[in-house]
């Protein structure tokens, strides 16, 4: 029932929508003759504000065309590489470049669409050939192609390694640096030569019991069954996943919104007054920036479920009873891949701790093939995006994965024996891959 109230709130909130939008459109029209005077720009800037609070944002375009290094501007290509049930992987690469470093960037499936790492995706193709993880809406995948489980996000990360290998980078920002260390794990205790030269590792839960955020501790105020019966529900007749038990998109953004409520406040009443003076340079940003946070997705209930309990309550993956399909995730298996954690001071989802917690279960990995980065006066979304992204977390992360090439690793890699692989489980996945 709850999603469907939510569709008979949007249908109820239609007219006023319209409204809105006749509204902002006579105000704004060149045939207006009050148009230049404050009566017109007041309703158009409440217009807009009305329009844009109550409407359904649609996922964006990621939009990366051309990028500008040392002055020179490059053509970025953007296209599809496969496509499975619940997940497309994109390539964005610079036309004509040839021999960079390949790096599979796993997004978070987490209630926001993948473009929330445009900023992340622009300055890594810069001197990388990159893969992107685009996670599908659940409520778009229809019933037929199966649930979607945590077990089968680690596969995907699995397949999409062993495409892109065995001189592939990863990158996982936030929730996938629990699947990945899981996949990482894997490939690494089955020898598997296309696992990965290095992880970075970036704002992450993958111990949520060092410095618990807000975020952390309302998930072990509650039973697992209590987020099934309070937060799940089918998606409606109207979308092509009919039927599907899924965790709402717009229940994900008001706990996103109820996070820091006043600030999100204050920029939409920063926003309403940019209207009325006329700053289209303030007024466009604000713009850019919600269309995107606005814009979520659903997620199958399965996986939303498994990772509440798993990575938030139970803490499977620090404690060592992590298993996937049956098999046990050992971090201390990774003995050859560089791996390096970026935490941001201020983060308050996965706060500073959470994410070197890392280095303590890769036991394994050598000292010189470690890095941990903490950027002062950095919060959650600045780890991927803006300033102190583009100035001080990613040429760390270009220097990292530079250091870990083709060849770096080869002494290494002949020290360890080959291990045979481990039997596969006979416990079957319900997702189709």
């Amino acid at each position: 029932m709850l999603y469907a109230f939510h569709e008979i709130q949007k249908s109820l909130g239609a007219p006023m929508r319209f409204a809105a939008q006749m509204g902002m459109n006579w105000a704004q029209s060149s045939g207006n003759p009050w148009k230049d005077m404050p009566p017109a720009d007041w309703l158009a800037a409440s217009s807009e504000m009305t329009l844009r609070l109550t409407q359904e944002y649609p996922k964006q375009p990621f939009g990366i065309h051309t990028i500008s290094i040392d002055g020179h501007t490059h053509a970025i290509e953007e296209t599809v590489v496969h496509e499975k049930s619940f997940c497309q992987l994109r390539r964005f690469a610079k036309i004509g470049s040839k021999g960079e470093p390949c790096v599979l960037l796993v997004a978070p499936l987490s209630g926001h669409h993948s473009t929330l790492l445009r900023d992340t995706v622009k300055s890594l193709v810069q001197h990388h050939e990159v893969y992107i993880t685009d996670w599908r809406d659940a409520r778009n995948v229809p019933m037929s192609e199966g649930l979607f489980h945590l077990d089968d996000y680690v596969h995907y990360v699995i397949e999409y390694l062993q495409m892109l290998g065995p001189n592939v980078h990863v990158i996982s920002v936030c929730q996938p640096t629990v699947p990945v260390m899981c996949a990482v794990s894997l490939m690494a205790a089955n020898n598997d030569p296309m696992r990965p030269k290095s992880m970075v590792m970036m704002g992450g839960p993958i111990d949520t019991r060092v410095s618990p955020s807000s975020v952390n501790t309302y998930a072990t105020k509650h039973t697992k069954e209590w987020f099934e019966q309070h937060v799940i529900s089918r998606v409606p007749a109207k979308y092509t996943g009919f039927g599907r038990r899924v965790y709402p998109g717009f229940l994900q953004h008001y706990g996103f919104v109820a996070m820091n409520p006043s600030h999100h406040a204050k920029s939409h009443w920063e926003f309403f007054l940019d209207l009325l003076k006329g700053d289209d340079t303030d007024a466009e940003t604000h713009r850019k920036f919600y269309d995107e946070y606005n814009a979520v997705l659903d997620l199958d209930a399965a996986y939303y479920l498994e990772t509440v309990d798993r990575v938030f309550q139970q803490f499977h993956l620090p404690r060592g009873i992590m298993e996937v399909s049956g098999e046990r995730v050992d971090p201390k298996a990774i003995r050859d891949i560089g791996l390096m954690t970026v935490e941001g001071e201020l983060d308050d989802i996965s706060c500073p701790g959470q994410t070197h917690a890392a280095h303590g279960l890769c036991a394994n990995v050598p000292n010189a093939q470690r890095k941990h980065l903490l950027v002062p006066g950095c919060g959650h979304y600045g780890i991927f995006s803006g300033s102190r992204w583009r100035n001080i977390i990613y040429p760390e992360i270009r220097s990292f994965i530079a250091s870990h090439g083709r060849n770096q690793q080869k002494a290494v890699a002949k020290s360890i024996k080959p291990k045979p692989a481990a039997a596969k489980s006979t416990k079957k996945s319900s997702a189709k891959r």
